[in-house]
């Protein structure tokens, strides 16, 4: 049976967003929880008194989903749906409509439509890289889903386990992760096994279907070795001709356009993210490296064989995503003779943040502050760790938090 993990900020964006013109798409990485969440919103509405007969949603990777389904189709069941329906507002829910050949035209056409709320989830890289704004120009809004936050990995597990310490959830989440399939069946706490096989396939399935298919990728050996590369070594700062160098040194042969191309082929798949170098004081840096992080810190895992190796960029990882799922744009502070671990901004707001596993030690504790007391401004200043020993505010006003506190609030 399965056990369906509440994500309620992400239920909240869903409901701000009703009966907006827009036509809401809902945009990652395969498996993340999209599917479950038009699920979740499409019984929501019912509770709340919306008719059935005012509601279409249909999931067109589904058995009851005719070989050969198209447009054509989808319009005329449509209207069908609408000749049928109450007066009043009509709900359209398309999941996985990348399924449904020329599927775009359907869904401009709902756009004229008056009083016709519509949402569309997608897994495939043709409706997920960028090409959405040729297909539905000025008509949507993107609506990011990601894998389960710690949030709400932890509020699910403390509901089934009630023995659970917090210091054992965090230690799980960092191991496995946090995509839904892990935890909605069962005891919902996967072992390395378990682990394996449910990222291994979302692994594959997003590199063969999502990006190798979609960009014509022959050499998938080549794709393979890099994405893992990229995981294996996130936090990192990323140099191409390294990489090229390496696997050409292991028997690929491998060009700087071919590596370039097919990590943004990763990132339109919304399995990698990059985050680039910005200089906070001074000139632009001219040449700007990048750190990359898998969409999930279990796929970090998976790719070392979960030997829980380097947990300080594993945390880091995980801060990182933490704050693109809160909205924040995020890059590397480049400062002459340092560096910050990320500058979030949304807006005019900015906030500074060092990430680190401990700060027990004297010199571990310079080094994580001294970057930030080299800066002038009024923003917040936060270092981010596991050691509880630690927390409190310095005479600069620098504030050390206990992560998963942080990831909690």
């Amino acid at each position: 049976m399965t056990d369906y993990i509440a994500r309620e900020k992400l239920m909240t964006t869903l409901t701000d967003h009703r009966n907006t013109p827009e036509i809401k798409v809902l945009t990652g990485v395969r498996r993340c929880g999209k599917s479950t969440l038009l699920h979740l919103y499409a019984q929501s509405l019912r509770q709340q008194g919306v008719p059935e007969r005012n509601i279409y949603h249909r999931r067109f990777d589904s058995f009851d989903t005719p070989i050969g389904y198209t447009a054509t189709n989808l319009y005329d069941d449509l209207r069908q749906a609408f000749d049928a329906a109450e007066p009043g507002p009509f709900t359209v829910l398309l999941d996985e409509i990348q399924d449904v050949p020329d599927w775009e035209q359907v869904v401009r056409r709902l756009h004229t439509r008056d009083d016709t709320d519509v949402y569309i989830t997608g897994s495939n890289a043709r409706l997920l890289s960028g090409e959405l704004a040729t297909y539905l120009t000025g008509r949507y809004v993107s609506i990011p889903v990601y894998p389960l936050s710690y949030d709400e990995y932890a509020t699910h597990m403390e509901h089934k386990h009630s023995n659970i310490s917090e210091e054992q959830l965090f230690a799980e989440y960092m191991m496995y992760g946090g995509m839904p399939g892990l935890y909605a069946t069962g005891t919902g706490k996967p072992d390395r096994s378990r682990a394996g096989e449910v990222l291994d396939a979302v692994y594959e399935s997003v590199v063969v279907k999502d990006v190798a298919r979609r960009y014509g990728i022959r050499d998938l050996a080549m794709l393979e070795k890099l994405s893992r590369y990229l995981f294996a070594t996130s936090g990192n700062l990323f140099s191409t001709n390294n990489v090229v160098n390496t696997l050409n040194s292991a028997g690929l042969k491998v060009t700087y356009t071919t590596v370039d191309n097919q990590i943004d082929a990763l990132e339109k798949a919304f399995i990698v993210y990059g985050c680039e170098q910005s200089r906070i004081r001074g000139r632009q840096l001219l040449r700007p490296q990048r750190k990359y992080y898998p969409v999930d810190n279990g796929f970090r895992n998976l790719a070392n064989g979960f030997n829980g190796a380097d947990r300080g960029a594993q945390l880091e990882g995980i801060v990182y995503m933490e704050l693109r799922r809160r909205g924040w744009s995020v890059s590397i502070g480049a400062l002459p003779g340092g560096e910050i671990d990320f500058v979030a901004r949304n807006g005019s707001d900015r906030q500074y943040i060092q990430v680190t596993l401990n700060m027990t030690e004297e010199h571990t504790r310079e080094r994580e502050l001294a970057p930030l007391r080299r800066l002038d401004d009024a923003f917040p200043r936060i270092v981010l760790t596991l050691d509880r020993f630690s927390e409190g505010v310095t005479q600069e006003g620098i504030r050390i938090i206990n992560v998963m506190d942080w990831l909690r609030e």
